[in-house]
């Protein structure tokens, strides 16, 4: 069985439909459905059980063999400033499955994030002196790397592989609300006034957006090459300007309307104006040499996507 944390969200319910489309499906989903709508994340894949995350922490004792963990789940909202809660969702409950992973040796790969590079300004390669989060999301993950590097140091016997994910961008992100992806937002504003707007500055605010899909296959090699851990970038090496999805989105809506609003004062000194990942560490250690899905052509089949069925996975075909 593969157990997949966070399997009713964005990146863990695409995952579930890599897994099954080379054929797994001995999944074990663990999430919490307090937000009811996740659960169309799930409807168009084939699981085993699914499990509340409270469940995992009173009994994993009653599973069978584990051949791996994805952990994946995590509140991802950069605008939480809980930092009780933060704490205890993200990094104790990750510590909890490390533990775990750890105790039987069982491969583990979970979601970091590049926002553990804070504002950027030291560069964006997995060293601890380009680290510098700066809110308490990004600190959650910047914590757990450093326990997953204290871990790595010991040599353990079960591979551990963090991917720290830059802009990902794909369908089954409906239920994320304000934190999903602009391609997402600029879509149901095209649909609902026939124009989408952007933060002004937007032409020179640059991220390394990547595809879901691409973000998949990764974890699918790890998976594969579990003679290899270390925490790893998990981006394309290209930083790409919010202006050249809007260009993508006016090409596919040719009538929409661009408009600009100021930018929010409240984002001041918390937004990544700038982001691109260094991959020489997940092209040599880690062994992942796949070219990348292009930022116009992952837009383009995105906005297919929400178009044909709402942004969700696997719905079943009209007779």
């Amino acid at each position: 069985m593969i157990v997949v944390t966070g399997g009713a969200g964005f990146i863990g319910s695409n995952l579930i439909w890599g897994l099954n489309e080379v054929g797994g499906k001995d999944i074990l989903v663990v999430d919490d459905l307090k937000n009811g709508m996740k659960h169309r994340n799930l409807s168009g894949l084939d699981v085993a059980d699914y499990w509340d995350r409270s469940d995992l922490l009173e009994g994993r004792t009653k599973l069978g063999k584990i051949e791996a963990i994805f952990h994946m789940g995590a509140c991802s909202s950069t605008r939480e400033w809980d930092g009780v809660y933060m704490m205890k969702n993200n990094y104790e409950y990750s510590k909890y499955v490390l533990g775990w992973a750890l105790e039987k040796e069982i491969p583990l790969i979970y979601a970091s994030s590049a926002s553990v590079y804070g504002n950027g300004e030291a560069g964006f390669s997995e060293k601890r002196d380009c680290e510098y989060p700066l809110n308490i999301y990004a600190y959650s993950k910047f914590l757990f790397d450093q326990q997953v590097r204290r871990a790595l140091a010991t040599k353990p016997k079960s591979p551990i592989v963090g991917l720290r994910f830059f802009n990902v961008y794909g369908p089954q992100e409906n239920h994320k609300g304000k934190m999903a992806s602009v391609i997402f937002h600029f879509f149901n504003q095209v649909k609902r006034d026939n124009s989408f707007s952007l933060f002004e500055g937007s032409p020179g605010f640059k991220r390394d957006f990547i595809a879901v899909a691409d973000v998949v296959k990764m974890m699918l090699h790890f998976y594969r090459h579990q003679e290899i851990s270390g925490i790893f970038n998990a981006g394309t090496g290209q930083a790409e300007s919010f202006e050249a999805i809007a260009e993508v989105v006016q090409a596919v809506f040719p009538s929409a309307k661009k408009t600009y609003i100021p930018f929010p004062q409240e984002l001041n000194e918390k937004y990544q104006k700038f982001t691109q990942a260094d991959l020489t560490n997940l092209r040599t250690a880690g062994g992942y040499t796949e070219p990348f899905i292009s930022l116009g052509s992952g837009v383009r089949a995105y906005l297919e996507v929400l178009n044909s069925s709402g942004g969700y996975l696997g719905l079943p075909k009209k007779p």
